[in-house]
């Protein structure tokens, strides 16, 4: 009875959610709702943003380590970086 979900189920589960939500909020909650499923495929595979986020951390905390080139000052070693 429930072993198969088909066409005509999924335009009535659609048709039942555009009419609780109306058409304006329809692309919020799905971008929500992919944002979540994504959050959520991350957090299962082990996969962290905050990894890339840590790595240029660290290569911009390098780069304002580096000493700067004799004669000059450190704030003009910082003017030729940018």
């Amino acid at each position: 009875m429930f072993n198969q979900i088909g066409p005509l189920e999924i335009a009535i589960v659609l048709v039942i959610v555009l009419l609780i939500f109306g058409p304006k909020r329809l692309p919020g909650l799905g971008k929500s709702l992919g944002t979540g499923m994504r959050e959520f495929k991350d957090s299962i595979t082990g996969k962290d943003t905050g990894d890339r986020d840590d790595a240029s951390e660290r290569a911009t905390l390098a780069r304002a380590e580096e000493p700067a080139p004799s004669g000059e000052t450190a704030a003009s070693a910082a003017e030729h970086r940018s």
